[in-house]
């Protein structure tokens, strides 16, 4: 029977999944060092973290780098278990998401049809308008819908930068059929930002788009898909830094804080307490940083 002082072992299981779950992109492994300490239970704390980092790496297109070249952990490509596939090289390997290692490699066939001829061509330019970026990574993968065969395209870019107190990632996923002469493309952006430093603030911002793309030749279309995904890029981009900083000045300016000067500095509560003159002894008492660091 559980206590109010302690939590029972399910509870325990399902607040570490709650709390896995919201782990910043790049910050998983920490996440887990974290709660290892806080739980006293690194063996719940792992088993729950196995299962969540699996889900964790796939949603946030994480890359894994295998034979020299770099793969996209995605839905696109887990074949169950654990086991992902590499559509470049046509092999597949099982993985182990808490160790980062990777097992029992196996080639997987891919049938050599048009549609993977497609898949290569779009591949190749995604591969060079990503290379433009510091940090990028991106996947071209074949499936089936029905009778339909689709590409899924992946792109992911990320700046971890935990000694400077913040991290991101920038991803994208398009869609479209193989039909005849167009394709309807439809893509979805997501931009997620963790900072810090003096505050604990989360940024998320996602956006979709669509066009319709001339589909006659491979190499042309390559060239038009990419043209489109640069000028989305852009437009995605600049709208992203406008709104940033209309929140920016929303959150010190006026909707997140009571009407105070807004001086963005912490309040150093040991001066201001001298400096009054009251009659408490707080010359040789430290306050406790929770109060030095308090919101206002």
């Amino acid at each position: 029977m559980c206590t109010r002082q302690e939590l029972c072992k399910p509870e325990k299981a399902s607040l570490i999944c709650s709390l896995l779950r919201q782990s910043p992109p790049g910050e998983f492994s920490q996440v887990v060092q974290d709660l290892s300490a806080l739980v006293q239970d690194e063996q719940l704390v792992r088993q729950e973290a196995a299962r969540i980092g699996a889900c964790h790496n796939k949603s946030n297109f994480t890359p894994i780098k295998i034979n020299g070249h770099t793969v996209l952990l995605t839905h696109y490509n887990d074949l169950g278990g654990n086991r992902f596939f590499d559509p470049q090289d046509k092999f597949s390997f099982e993985l182990d998401h808490l160790r980062w290692v990777t097992r029992k490699p196996q080639l997987h066939g891919v049938m050599l049809d048009e549609g993977e001829l497609w898949r290569e061509t779009l591949h190749k330019g995604l591969k060079a308008y990503v290379s433009h970026f510091p940090v990028a990574n991106c996947c071209v993968f074949k499936k089936s819908l029905g009778k339909r065969q689709m590409l899924v395209a992946c792109i992911e870019a990320h700046q971890y930068q935990p000694s400077n107190h913040w991290n991101s990632l920038w991803k994208s996923d398009w869609t479209f059929a193989l039909t005849p002469f167009t394709t309807q493309v439809t893509g979805i952006f997501l931009l997620q930002i963790h900072y810090f430093k003096d505050a604990n603030i989360h940024v998320t911002v996602s956006k979709s788009v669509s066009d319709t793309l001339n589909m006659i030749d491979q190499s042309q279309f390559a060239i038009d898909f990419v043209k489109f995904l640069k000028a989305e890029d852009t437009r995605f981009h600049t709208a992203t830094l406008e709104n940033l900083q209309a929140f920016s000045e929303d959150i010190w300016g006026k909707n997140l804080r009571r009407k105070l000067p807004a001086t963005r500095t912490l309040i150093n509560w040991n001066k201001l307490l001298n400096d009054r003159h009251l009659n408490t002894n707080v010359v040789n008492t430290e306050v406790p940083p929770s109060l030095l660091k308090r919101d206002i």
